[in-house]
């Protein structure tokens, strides 16, 4: 399974970053690949899922999300995450202000993927 690739919703495409059941290494490699997918596209095109549910953070995974969320603002029209409770609220703050992004969050894949697809 491809866990960065792009899914479509009511004719709508959304890049989804799964990281399920990730441990910190795996996401913070693939926080680091996730700018190559997302500056292809035009600015201000990219409806963004990231599914953190049962995954391991550490600070280090966090940075490099960090760095990733703001390399792709400029390209990123939504974003949602999902994660059940396994990412304090205070990290999540801090990725939010570090890329100047709004970043909803679910506790849902499908509830994140409605909000993406119901904005304009």
């Amino acid at each position: 399974m491809e866990r960065i690739r792009f899914i479509e919703h009511h004719g709508r495409r959304i890049l989804l970053v799964d990281l399920t059941n990730c441990g910190p290494d795996e996401i913070a490699g693939l926080a680091n690949e996730v700018p190559v997918y997302v500056t292809r596209e035009p600015d201000g095109s990219v409806l963004l899922l990231a599914d953190f549910t049962n995954s391991k953070v550490t600070r280090e995974a966090v940075e490099r999300v960090k760095i990733a969320a703001a390399i792709d603002r400029r390209h990123v029209k939504r974003s949602a995450w999902v994660f059940n409770g396994n990412i304090p609220k205070p990290i999540h703050d801090s990725v939010q202000a570090f890329s100047s992004r709004d970043i909803p969050k679910f506790e849902t894949r499908e509830d994140a993927i409605e909000y993406l697809v119901s904005g304009n």
